[in-house]
């Protein structure tokens, strides 16, 4: 029961870091309370986003705060105990989102960003999931004039970072998109160069196999206590006690509740989002994820049926459910397309780990030796996945760096 490395968290994050690892010749266990891809990489819009080079800062505009007041909107929304709880970490975010910093922070996360699809596709064609992918891009669609004109003017200069685009006409959109009505909507920009996963949880067991088929293995059990110990470490679980040399920590929003009783609180706080998928017809099948820039949704042709994806809930981990703000997402989207049967009895709900400075932790423990952690990623994770599994694996075995790790360190919380 004793391995080089052990890696908690089987979502995109963790199950990527393993990979890596076995892949140069270490021993692993992957280790999760559930089978890889189940948690947080089960739910989202099932996108690589080459083109997601800007962050989303906190609003500090007054019309934009005033907006988000009401707690109504489809794009984000808030329960008062979370506000409460995360109120240090959310200041944090305030203050991180200056102009200023915001400029500093996008330079340092597009190092990662650039990197995104080569480095799933290097995983794409290891786990034989090809069939998963589509590479036409997907759809931002504008409802109005003025963010249509300020989307346009930001993707010409992204450009610059390697991001390719056409902006679409509604004509051009009803050609791409028949089954769709478009009427609320001015033009879109088309993504060029991002992908689309049928099936982001079946992508992540896909990778989860190949692991297995190097020799890694996965174990299903919930982590009760991390003991440093001499030569390494011991991981305690619900029913049985692991060892290793090595351990990384890459379990998404429960990162911080396993490495506080070893001395760390970073300023980690969840964002819920749900999802719903809709049985497809012959009236609502679409080819492209579509996303209401306006709105802040998604919807997305996946295996299980169109899958619409509200944005943002701020709010506890363990809160109960509250539909609200996919109801009205569901509004909307009904709009656009004919949604009918729901495939699930209930919509599924899910957490995504986020930091205030908009940037993921990725590095050494600053108060342990072989102890590395891998979390933080915010609505990237599935994105950034194979990215960070590599810069891990680079780091563990001491090889040269993909990119500077510094900017993502988690020491820049304790300066």
């Amino acid at each position: 029961m004793r391995y080089e490395v052990i890696v908690i968290g089987a979502g995109m994050v963790g199950t990527s870091v393993a990979w890596h690892l076995q892949k140069n010749n270490a021993e692993v266990l992957l280790l999760d309370k559930k089978l890889p891809g189940s948690e947080t990489s089960y739910g989202n819009a099932g996108l690589i986003q080459r083109e997601a080079i800007h962050t989303h800062p906190f609003p500090r505009q007054l019309s934009e705060m005033i907006r988000v007041l009401p707690n109504q909107g489809t794009d984000i929304r808030y329960r008062i105990p979370a506000l409460l709880r995360y109120h240090q970490a959310l200041l944090q975010y305030w203050k991180y989102s200056t102009p200023a910093s915001v400029k500093k922070i996008e330079a340092e996360w597009q190092t990662l960003i650039e990197h995104c699809t080569s480095e799933h596709q290097t995983m794409i064609e290891a786990s034989g999931a090809e069939y998963l992918i589509s590479r036409k891009g997907w759809l931002q669609l504008h409802r109005s004039e003025e963010t249509l004109k300020e989307a346009i003017a930001a993707a010409i200069k992204d450009r610059e970072q390697g991001v390719e685009h056409t902006v679409l006409t509604i004509e051009e959109l009803k050609a791409m998109e028949p089954s769709a009505n478009f009427d609320d909507f001015v033009g879109a920009i088309h993504w060029l160069n991002s992908w689309q996963v049928s099936n982001p949880s079946l992508l992540v067991k896909s990778y989860a196999k190949n692991f297995q088929e190097m020799g890694g293995t996965i174990k299903e059990s919930s982590v009760n206590e991390i003991v440093q110990e001499q030569d390494g470490w011991k991981i305690i679980t619900d029913n049985d006690t692991f060892y290793s040399d090595k351990l990384v920590i890459a379990a998404g929003p429960w990162s911080n509740d396993l490495i506080k009783p070893l001395g760390y609180d970073l300023p980690l706080f969840p964002m819920r989002g749900y999802h719903q998928h809709f049985k497809v017809t012959e009236k609502n099948t679409i080819n492209h994820s579509m996303f209401d820039m306006d709105k802040g949704f998604v919807m997305g042709p996946m295996q299980q049926g169109i899958r619409i994806t509200t944005g943002a809930e701020m709010t506890t981990m363990n809160a109960p459910k509250n539909f609200g703000q996919l109801n009205t997402v569901l509004k909307f989207a009904r709009k656009i397309l004919p949604l009918e049967d729901a495939v699930e009895s209930e919509a599924w709900a899910g957490s995504r780990p986020c930091m205030p400075d908009m940037k993921p932790v990725i590095g050494p423990a600053p108060q342990h030796d072989k102890l590395w952690f891998a979390f933080g990623h915010s609505h990237q994770g599935f994105t950034l996945g194979p990215t960070t599994g590599r810069l891990v694996e680079e780091m563990i075995h001491n090889k040269p760096l993909l990119v500077d790790i510094k900017p993502f360190s988690a020491e820049r919380f304790s300066q």
